[in-house]
């Protein structure tokens, strides 16, 4: 299987295309199937078979399926990515249906069964040369998540954590970017963390991260001139995070008077 993104030569006979991942995940590490299965949720790909996943063609989710593949594929695993239309098997109005479930009513409060926890004083581990989105989520960690939190600092590439570890902003981490998301906004959406304050931070941090203007708020420019004095002038990742911690907090206090 090649690493390839495919055009169907059917795609004009029908009137919708659709995007398809199709992949192969090796035996081990057995994590990988878990952390898989929830991008694939997180993204919003409905299963159309066994290892075949399937989303509305956009650029949106052929970056998402990119990443994923991505992903998979340095883990060992196979992916392809195929631009499609249907033209005999299954129709267009059936793969809609998809993802659009009549979902069974719920016994437990909304949101209870999907929202993360974790124990006190877990060692969270991330990138070193700690920037914008690592520093936000350090910080977010320690004031909503785990307060006693203690962070680790590793290369990029070829870490492989300790029982117990957790890690985010990182390459193939418990948490980190998914879609357009940044790191810190899936670690709100993960806990379950219902502060509009938060979401007007992530949108702020989202953007210095991504280097767009997908949100345009008009504090960002202004925070990530702050970020960058910060990362200039300090090459500890402790430090960076210990010294940023006072401007998200001024920031959060900021967002919290105007909600």
């Amino acid at each position: 299987m090649r690493d390839s993104t495919v055009s169907s030569p059917r795609s004009s006979t029908a009137g919708h295309r659709w995007l398809l991942l199709i992949h192969r995940l090796p035996p081990k590490p057995d994590y990988l199937r878990v952390k898989v299965r929830r991008r694939l949720h997180g993204i919003g790909a409905a299963a159309l078979k066994n290892s075949v996943y399937v989303l509305p063609h956009s650029e949106e989710s052929l970056e998402d399926f990119q990443w994923l593949a991505t992903e998979i594929r340095a883990e060992g695993g196979e992916a392809i990515i195929c631009d499609t239309a249907f033209v005999d098997g299954i129709s267009d109005e059936e793969i809609q249906a998809m993802f659009h479930p009549e979902e069974p009513a719920s016994t437990l409060a909304p949101g209870t069964a999907a929202r993360d926890s974790v124990a006190a004083g877990r060692i969270w581990v991330t990138r070193r040369g700690v920037h914008v989105d690592r520093m936000a989520s350090a910080w977010l960690i320690l004031r909503f998540i785990d307060p006693r939190a203690r962070f680790k600092f590793v290369a990029a590439k070829g870490y492989h954590p300790e029982p117990g570890e957790l890690r985010f902003d990182m390459f193939d981490a418990e948490y980190t970017h998914v879609g357009d998301r940044c790191t810190f906004q899936v670690l709100l959406e993960r806990f379950q963390i219902a502060d509009p304050a938060l979401v007007a931070m992530g949108e702020v941090i989202r953007d210095i991260d991504c280097k767009d203007v997908k949100y345009g708020r008009p504090e960002t420019a202004g925070i990530a001139a702050l970020i960058e004095g910060i990362a200039e002038s300090e090459s500890d990742d402790a430090e960076r995070i210990a010294r940023a911690g006072p401007l998200f907090e001024s920031l959060h206090t900021r967002f919290t008077s105007r909600h």
